[in-house]
């Protein structure tokens, strides 16, 4: 059996996010599977290297998947794309050692987020940005940004309240940046919780609507729960740019 690890691009839009699920076919993962199930003529098991939502997109999303075939890299991508819908796609396939797993060995992670901060619409961008037409204040989310990076236990930011595993992650650095009518909030870090990037874009939106105090953040690692953090972004505006390996 051979290791193939394919870097895919998707829109998430009409799909119920990453994850196979038992009552829909309709996941980014369900739909690799089923399709190299068929090239090979048994069941292929696809792991990717983190569970997009419902609605999210990837320009960079890394998945791998152990293979009986004498097709070589490029004959599978070709295969593939030639199979997926139109807004999945294949756009880098390589063999990789066996041990290799796309999501155990993913050592960072870079994720953007696009907020249309105008309330005259952008028709051809409507799939990929949150439209809020409030007055922000950038400079404070800056700041906020600022409070929200480092390593801390991110239990407050997020949405999964029975898992038992740690919490702690390192948030490397947010970036806040305005282009015209858009915000861009970019989020490099080791790793990120259930929901954890749209909770802290949904905070940062609070602070640039001055709705939150930007030192009120701090207190949000030590004694805060789900319930003090912000809002939760909608998934509409967030994109997996890269996964990054040793």
């Amino acid at each position: 059996m051979r290791n193939i690890k394919v870097i895919l691009q998707y829109e998430g839009t009409r799909y119920q996010g990453w994850q196979r699920q038992d009552s829909t076919g309709n996941t980014i993962q369900g739909k690799l599977e089923t399709l190299l199930t068929k090239m090979c003529g048994k069941k292929v098991e696809v792991n990717g290297s983190g569970r997009t939502d419902s609605g999210v997109h990837a320009f960079g999303q890394v998945a791998n998947f152990h293979i009986g075939t004498d097709k070589t890299p490029r004959e599978i991508m070709d295969y593939m794309n030639a199979y997926l819908p139109e807004d999945i796609a294949v756009i880098h396939a390589e063999e990789v050692p066996e041990r290799f797993h796309s999501r155990l060995n993913a050592k960072g992670k870079t994720y953007l987020y696009r907020v249309l901060n105008s309330d005259v619409p952008h028709i051809f961008d409507r799939r990929y940005v949150y439209v809020l037409p409030d007055a922000l204040d950038t400079d404070a989310m800056r700041r906020g940004a600022e409070v929200l990076c480092g390593t801390h236990d991110y239990r407050a930011f997020t949405s999964n309240k029975r898992s038992k595993k740690s919490t702690v992650r390192t948030v490397d650095s947010i970036d806040v940046e305005r282009c015209g009518d858009e915000v861009r909030f970019t989020f490099k870090g080791d790793g990120f919780l259930y929901h954890m990037v749209r909770i802290m874009v949904g905070t940062l939106l609070e602070a640039g609507m001055h709705k939150r105090d930007v030192e009120q953040i701090k207190g949000l690692f030590d004694a805060g729960t789900r319930e003090d953090t912000g809002f939760l972004a909608p998934a509409v505006g967030l994109t997996l740019v890269e996964v990054r390996y040793q």
